[in-house]
């Protein structure tokens, strides 16, 4: 099983839709709030984070540049999650330090896609060393 992934939401309703679409192939980790997600990426140590944007202590935003603000975290891939639907907020977030960009509600091929997308160089440079 790859992993760990991070995802990273406030509502238990989209935790468990990721967790159905990716559970079988991917070892998940969660966190629900911004301040868990800087905690769990320090404990865990993941290979890639799906971050919601909207959430009520820290946006997305505010984790993924302090995420990248980090030399150990910088080149962690962090795909943010949103129902905001502005091409400004996709701006935004790719300019935070983000990689992608998914809409929500969320696709379960086009997550089960862009997670491999992301992955796939990742673990190509592991098998590699």
């Amino acid at each position: 099983m790859i992993g760990p992934i991070l995802i990273v939401d406030d509502e238990p309703g989209n935790l468990a839709i990721l967790k159905q679409i990716l559970g079988a192939d991917y070892k998940l980790v969660f966190a629900r709030s911004g301040k868990d997600a800087l905690s769990a990426v320090e404990k865990h140590k993941p290979l890639l984070i799906l971050l919601d944007i909207n959430m009520p202590d820290m946006d997305g935003y505010s984790v993924c540049r302090q995420i990248k603000a980090d030399p150990q975290f910088a080149d962690m891939p962090i795909i943010l999650v949103s129902a905001l639907g502005d091409a400004g907020d996709e701006t935004a977030g790719l300019e935070s330090g983000a990689v992608d960009y998914i809409p929500k509600p969320v696709s379960p091929a086009l997550v089960r896609a862009r997670i491999r997308t992301h992955l796939s160089p990742l673990l190509v440079a592991t098998l590699q060393k």
